[in-house]
């Protein structure tokens, strides 16, 4: 999918269809975006990811309606005055949903955001319908990505074009390294300061899920690519052979950011998912991978 492909998709969602707000939650400002109609989609992003970073996937989610909101200290949520942890991130997403009227929706969470996820599972269970874990791992005890990954992943100035383009291969793997001007439409910020970034962090710092992924208990969608630099596909395979109801998606050829520098390959998989679905074969070719041409 080129550049154009991606404009193309966006030219069809509606600006009138996504609805923004700004909600007042334990002391915080907290940007919300909603996008279409049906079955509640709570979505969590990536450490540094604002709701824009959904676009790519949002034309693959039609029929449900998607809850984004901008993390604390990211894009125009506020930054909280000391570091939330991720049990008070877990709360935050059910806390979200309460306000809107919401009992019960589907979860996904991407990379930093499926910790969140899987914690909103564990300690809020009646609010979490199925549960998608894309691009995660279990926090303390997983095996650690590459080191060179991680050193471009926590540096702010990593996220700032020109030098986006030069890292984003090593830094994401998959499509990336032969794609990196992707990057400049995935609407992954940098944050405003080395502040904003440590506290984004800090909830990662001694957490495991490890010792109760047992007790996750919903149906589950674990996706991950076979090039991911950032949390390698073996902690994956642990999640699945740990949680009771869940399947493993492996995307061949995928990086990190699979999701949304390849959505037209992972959306009809979470979207199956979602409704159900048991067929789990790909409902379309596999179209771009590493090393081979996109077909014409």
């Amino acid at each position: 999918m080129s550049s154009d492909d991606i404009m193309s998709l966006l030219s069809g969602i509606s600006k009138a269809e996504v609805t923004h707000q700004q909600i007042h939650l334990r002391g915080l400002n907290l940007h919300v975006q909603v996008w279409g109609e049906g079955p509640p989609l709570l979505l969590y992003s990536g450490i540094f990811g604002e709701v824009d970073l959904w676009e790519t996937l949002l034309p693959y989610l039609k029929g449900f309606r998607t809850i984004a909101f901008d993390p604390p200290g990211i894009g125009k949520s506020q930054l909280p005055r000391v570091p939330m942890n991720m049990f008070t991130l877990a709360e935050l997403g059910t806390m979200v949903l309460d306000l809107m009227g919401i009992q019960k929706a589907h979860v996904l969470g991407a990379s930093f955001g499926g910790a969140v996820a899987q914690q909103m599972a564990f300690m809020h269970p009646r609010h979490v319908d199925r549960l998608v874990l894309v691009s995660t791992s279990y926090g303390g005890g997983a095996v650690p990505g590459n080191l060179k990954a991680f050193y471009h992943f926590i540096q702010p100035s990593s996220y700032r074009s020109p030098r986006m383009e030069r890292v984003a291969g090593d830094m994401f793997g998959g499509r990336l390294r032969e794609e990196p001007e992707l990057m400049a439409q995935l609407h992954v910020s940098r944050p405003p300061s080395m502040r904003h970034a440590v506290f984004r962090m800090v909830p990662l710092w001694g957490w495991s899920s490890l010792p109760w992924l047992w007790a996750i208990r919903q149906p589950t969608l674990i996706v991950a690519g076979d090039d991911d630099p950032v949390t390698p596909l073996v902690n994956h395979k642990v999640m699945k052979a740990l949680i009771p109801k869940a399947r493993l998606h492996v995307v061949e050829g995928g990086g990190h950011m699979a999701l949304l520098d390849s959505p037209e390959r992972v959306g009809p998989v979470v979207t199956r998912f979602l409704r159900g679905e048991d067929d789990e074969r790909p409902a379309a070719p596999a179209g771009w991978r590493r090393g081979l041409r996109r077909p014409g």
